[in-house]
């Protein structure tokens, strides 16, 4: 990689075309350019076989001059840097600030590679590239460019290996906002390399980032937990957060239930209740008293708790002194 500052003190990473990609995006560009060179070069001699020597000769300088220089100079220009060579090859000239060339720089760029690169065969073009750091050859160096690589291989995304079951969850209440990006970058290459490492090296890292991650979280690993398991259950927590944060919480533990009242206790001045039966309890857990009406139920129980005071009454028939039953809304 190397390293450009723009006019806005913005460092860009860009990756510097190298010689043997250069050379295949030259012998491509020249391929077309003598082709359409020669094809053009017939086409004047058989047009202007009438003509004397000396007006053969200024046409056949101003063709080689305006395929051969114009040509990839127009071609650069207008497509901010990228020759037909260049766009098979993927590469692309930008200015030394990461920015898009014009056409001063196309200009310079195609004067110059004239001499070092059609009347020295590449020769000098070769050697200004290899001496380099960044693979520049003179026209380069003297229009202020640079050649990089558009498309750059990506790395297959790395597995991390999810904790075991028994730690899923577990680390829910820690605090993971002092732990800073690097470390979780450190974390997540031991994991996904522990498998490519010596497993005395593995352990090893593990345990010291293990130590790194429980001093910013300011708890430490539970006794009897294994380095790596510590860390992919706190990276997973680290993860389940981060969806959550980005996805919403709509699954969240007791989300949609009914709030469970305490037997006994009823909000001042109402009749005592009884909160609505959780889904899924068993028919015998549910304590005694009197039951809340459910929505759309014809019936209320009135069995007392004790003995089975009589069946259930229902609601238009009940007395009229009877103080009606309270209601817990859901929370």
């Amino acid at each position: 990689m190397s390293e450009l500052v723009t006019g806005e003190a913005v460092a860009l990473e860009l990756r510097p075309a190298r010689l043997p990609s250069r050379a295949l995006a030259v012998l491509l560009d020249l391929v077309v350019v003598v082709t359409v060179y020669i094809a053009v070069t017939i086409a004047l001699v058989v047009s202007t076989a009438s003509l004397d020597e000396a007006a053969q000769t200024a046409l056949s300088i101003a063709a080689f001059v305006l395929l051969l220089v114009g040509g990839p100079v127009m071609v650069e220009t207008l497509t901010h840097g990228r020759s037909l060579g260049k766009m098979a090859c993927g590469l692309r000239v930008v200015r030394d600030d990461g920015g898009p060339i014009r056409f001063r720089h196309a200009l310079v760029r195609g004067l110059i590679g004239v001499i070092e690169i059609l009347m020295t065969f590449g020769v000098v073009a070769c050697i200004a590239s290899l001496v380099s750091a960044r693979g520049r050859r003179l026209g380069d160096v003297f229009a202020g460019t640079l050649v990089v690589r558009e498309r750059v291989p990506v790395a297959p995304v790395a597995f991390v290996p999810p904790p075991p079951p028994w730690l899923a969850g577990r680390f829910s209440g820690l605090d993971l906002s002092a732990v800073p990006d690097d470390l979780w970058l450190a974390v997540r290459r031991c994991l996904t390399r522990m498998r490519e490492l010596d497993p005395q090296v593995g352990s090893a890292m593990a345990e010291r980032l293990a130590a790194e991650v429980a001093a910013r979280t300011g708890a430490p690993a539970p006794e009897g937990v294994p380095p790596a398991a510590y860390l992919a259950a706190v990276v997973q927590e680290r993860q389940v957060r981060e969806a959550r944060r980005a996805f919403g919480d709509g699954a969240a533990p007791g989300g949609g239930r009914a709030a469970e009242a305490a037997p006994g206790h009823a909000a001042p001045g109402s009749a005592p209740v009884r909160s609505a039966p959780v889904p899924g309890a068993p028919s015998g857990e549910v304590p005694a008293g009197p039951a809340v009406p459910g929505a759309g139920r014809g019936t209320v129980a009135e069995e007392a708790a004790a003995g089975g005071a009589g069946p259930a009454v229902p609601r238009d028939r009940q007395p009229a002194d009877r103080p009606a039953s309270g209601f817990v809304p859901p929370a």
